[in-house]
């Protein structure tokens, strides 16, 4: 026979009832808050354009914004930093001289042996 499970009130109230309090707090916030009137784009605006002169600081832009010149330039040099350490940590060196990694799963090619590499027949 199984006995009823018994809630264990200790030291996870208080986590659980300030996670309410907050949710209390974040609610109370959204639905008391004025948001100002919307704002849209003229009718004759070229948007696609614009966002691709103003990413780039291009002037002569229908719908006026800051550049991001600065972020791309930035977000590229990490990307390329990014790809450069992949390779350097992607290449094997064994005894100072880089290996070339093989495809076959690093099986010997056409038949050859380690004589064959070294130049001995």
């Amino acid at each position: 026979m199984t006995s009823r499970p018994r809630s264990k009130i200790g030291s996870h109230l208080l986590p659980g009832l300030a996670a309410v309090a907050l949710f209390a707090v974040i609610t109370a916030a959204v639905l008391t808050s004025s948001f100002g009137s919307t704002q849209g784009f003229p009718a004759d605006a070229n948007i696609v354009a614009s966002v691709g002169r103003a990413m780039f600081g291009i002037p002569g832009a229908d719908v006026t914004g800051e550049s991001f010149l600065v972020a791309f330039i930035l977000i590229a040099l990490a990307l390329d930093a990014a790809l450069d350490g992949s390779l350097l940590l992607a290449k094997r060196e064994e005894d100072g001289s880089t290996v070339t990694l093989l495809a076959d799963g690093g099986r010997r090619l056409f038949g050859r042996d380690d004589a064959d590499e070294e130049g001995e027949d």
